[in-house]
């Protein structure tokens, strides 16, 4: 179970890395066009719009298998250290019932989108896949707080978080 799950993360952060270096070509391509030749990339905004939405939703199963959301420990102080650990476990059912909601309703977007052939402005791009993937971008960052509430974070034991200084 744990190294197939390595492996789902392995996947999504490749998946993400190439969305990224996509944004970041094409942002760089858009710049040179429009500064050196005075022509644009046509639709950069569109395709940079997709893909933005495409990174984020790509991290986010990331950030929660890791347990690497914002918390704010504003009711720990009143809850027991030995209660502590059910508190988190409580959390994270909580997390999981959020994003299963919102999975369904990206869902529901996306059929709604899929049904009215909703669009982007300049190149028409289809938007019902892009909320598909946000509804399993979603689905995915849920199982993963229901196996922090059972297993807990999903951390590289190799990885300090130390930078090395060049």
């Amino acid at each position: 179970m744990i190294s197939v799950a390595w492996k789902v993360r392995r996947a999504v952060e490749s998946v993400m890395a190439l969305f990224l270096l996509a944004m970041v070509a094409l942002t760089f391509a858009d710049v040179i066009g429009r500064r050196l030749i005075g022509k644009p990339i046509y639709g950069s905004n569109d395709i940079t719009e997709h893909l933005m939405a495409l990174v984020v939703f790509s991290g986010l199963p990331l950030v929660t298998a890791a347990g690497a959301h914002l918390t704010i420990d504003l009711f720990d102080k009143f809850v027991s250290k030995s209660w502590m650990a059910w508190w988190r476990v409580l959390i994270s059912v909580l997390v999981t019932l959020v994003l299963s909601v919102v999975a369904w309703l990206f869902v529901k977007h996306g059929l709604n989108a899929s049904q009215i052939s909703e669009v982007s402005q300049a190149l028409r791009v289809p938007r019902a896949p892009l909320y598909f993937f946000m509804a399993l971008s979603c689905a995915l960052s849920a199982l993963a707080a229901l196996a922090i509430a059972i297993t807990g974070p999903m951390v590289d034991p190799e990885d300090n978080h130390e930078e090395e200084a060049l």
